[in-house]
């Protein structure tokens, strides 16, 4: 059976069985820390993420306008050029 798929098979005893177990190993007052820096390590990689999307999206554009440009070149008769 596939790891990932047994983690979705989790019901409720489950659920708190884990989180007692959390609760024993790092204690009541680590928990909420914890949780927060998971908290911001999850939004650091959305954000990276996007800017990453973002990028590949720019790129296709200046792609995309390149070969506009050159067929617009071509259309008036001159000899399209590489940049």
């Amino acid at each position: 059976m596939n790891p990932i798929l047994a983690f979705m098979n989790l019901g409720g005893p489950e659920m708190i069985a884990i989180f007692v177990i959390i609760l024993l190993l790092f204690g009541a007052k680590k928990i909420p820390e914890l949780a927060r820096g998971l908290g911001k390590s999850m939004g650091e990689f959305k954000k990276a993420r996007e800017e990453f999307e973002h990028e590949i999206t720019r790129s296709a554009d200046e792609v995309t306008k390149k070969d506009d440009d050159v067929k617009i070149k071509e259309v008036a008769g001159k000899e399209p050029r590489e940049i």
